[in-house]
């Protein structure tokens, strides 16, 4: 069974099993709290259970509630007005785990409540294994957020700065695929602030425990935690990816400046690294069907098949933004920057495109788009060598699109429930670490998703979010690989119509 359709069979497995154990089993939401009536009018705190969803709120015994707001920042908002204890247990009585509730107090201040399953609860204890496997998936994603980053830009920097002959050629290459992934990004970027996907989803994703990123996120604090002040410090902190690639990023320049023989001992030392964790990471994605499983089963064993609304409204906005950039952004350059029939460079482009599709991976198609370049895209073997190899390493326009859209649809998501403040410097270093962490992703399926989770950790956010996402990532990233696959065969025949080359104009004719 192809890897594709053996993610499908395991992620609908997963859905049918925490369905049944949804309705099969006898579950409860944790209160977490004793309530009184209060002397004049409202609820008020009689005590509180250690380690429940209600302690993890600002929240003391002797604070008194007067309104409750339900499905907030919904169509389906209302506020219940609170006279005495009986009300507030009716309002907890009908939330769901995940669920989230938002108390007015007597002056007038509001606090967040994200209801959990109870622990105690039938329920609870059979997803626990389930949990425990999902949540050891994540962290093997984790591990491999730092050393593929590192890895994979000091030996892609690295090499195509020690091309000293070919440094306008590069340069114009280089260009290219940076120019399409801001664009890539930009669309992404433009779609889910229009359509705001995240905004009021029903996730059942847990709360953030702190109740912002930082005290400083705007886009001139992004920029100072750049430069790292210790960079054996942040190598261990996952938050600090912005700091780590700068770091690669240098070290991989001023690396091809180095004398020989310890230019060429360095690079290949990281190249081989990568190579290594390149392996790493294709035997904890094959993992994926059964982390998919677990992740799934559990989601819809605690909140339902209504997890799966906002989900399918994200992958349709990823496909129609991959869409948009595919054809429309691309063939407008390829028609007015390389004066190419967008048609029929797509038409000698099919076979490429259609492996693309088909292994989700734009290394394994690099060999079919070398041929397919060459002899049906009438390119020169000098430009397509040196194009597309370097396309596949660092031009990511699909992946690039795809992380904006899912890191933006998450912030939405902890900023409509209060956890997270969405400000425009936010956004800005989406899009800048969007752009740096597609360089930085392997060609290899689901890399998208991995450096992903880089953008999460610097923002703040939980990498849970991310895993959730899983669900659906198969085939959006078999449209992104070959969206990538698709930029890189445009940027061979811009460049090669550039340089003097005929042959790109009259492709198709084969």
């Amino acid at each position: 069974m192809k890897f594709h359709w053996k993610v499908l069979v395991w992620m609908l497995a997963g859905a049918l099993v925490g369905l049944a154990l949804q309705f099969g089993l006898e579950s409860r939401v944790w209160r977490g709290a004793t309530w009184s009536d209060a002397p004049d009018s409202g609820a008020e705190i009689a005590s509180v259970d250690a380690g429940s969803p209600i302690a993890k709120t600002s929240l003391e015994v002797g604070d008194t509630v007067v309104a409750a707001i339900v499905d907030r920042g919904q169509p389906s908002e209302q506020t219940i007005a609170i006279a005495g204890a009986a009300d507030v247990e009716d309002v907890l009585a009908s939330a769901s785990n995940g669920d989230i509730v938002w108390f007015v107090l007597d002056d007038d201040a509001q606090e967040r409540l994200t209801m959990e399953l109870d622990p105690e609860s039938t329920l609870a204890r059979v997803v626990a294994p389930l949990d425990f496997c999902a949540n050891v998936f994540i962290d093997l994603l984790s591990m491999l957020i730092v050393p593929i980053v590192v890895t994979s830009i000091i030996s892609g920097v690295a090499g195509v700065g020690s091309l000293k002959d070919l440094r306008r050629l590069g340069g114009k290459t280089l260009l290219f695929y940076v120019s399409t992934s801001f664009l890539a990004i930009l669309v992404g970027q433009v779609l889910v602030t229009i359509f705001r996907p995240g905004e009021g989803a029903l996730l059942g994703l847990a709360g953030l425990e702190n109740a912002s990123i930082s005290a400083d996120s705007s886009f001139a604090a992004f920029l100072r935690r750049m430069v790292p002040s210790n960079v054996f410090a942040v190598l261990d902190d996952n938050r600090a990816m912005l700091a780590i690639i700068f770091f690669a990023l240098m070290f991989g320049v001023f690396l091809t400046r180095t004398a020989e023989p310890h230019r060429t001992r360095i690079r290949e030392v990281f190249e081989s690294l990568f190579e290594v964790i390149l392996r790493m990471a294709e035997g904890i994605m094959s993992l994926l069907p059964y982390g998919v499983f677990c992740l799934l089963a559990r989601v819809v064993a605690k909140t339902g098949f209504g997890v799966f609304e906002p989900l399918l409204y994200y992958m349709l906005l990823v496909v129609v933004a991959i869409l948009v950039h595919g054809c429309v952004t691309l063939p407008i350059l390829v028609a007015v920057v390389g004066r190419i029939s967008p048609w029929r460079w797509f038409r000698a482009m099919s076979p490429a495109l259609m492996t693309a599709f088909s292994t989700s991976s734009s290394s394994l198609t690099l060999p079919v788009t070398l041929e397919t370049v060459e002899k049906r895209g009438k390119v020169s073997g000098r430009i397509a060598s040196f194009t597309l190899p370097l396309g596949s390493t660092v031009n990511m326009d699909g992946t690039a699109l795809y992380e904006c859209i899912g890191v933006i649809f998450l912030a939405q998501y902890y900023a409509t429930t209060g956890d997270f403040d969405l400000t425009l410097g936010v956004q800005l270093q989406v899009i800048v670490m969007a752009l740096l962490a597609s360089i930085g992703a392997a060609g290899i399926p689901s890399a998208g998703l991995v450096m992903m989770l880089t953008i999460l950790a610097t923002l703040g956010l939980p990498l849970e979010g991310a895993a959730l996402l899983l669900a659906v990532d198969r085939p959006l990233d078999m449209l992104r690989t070959t969206v990538n696959v698709w930029s890189d065969s445009c940027c061979a025949a811009v460049i090669a119509r550039t340089e003097g080359e005929v042959g790109p104009a009259t492709a198709g004719d084969v």
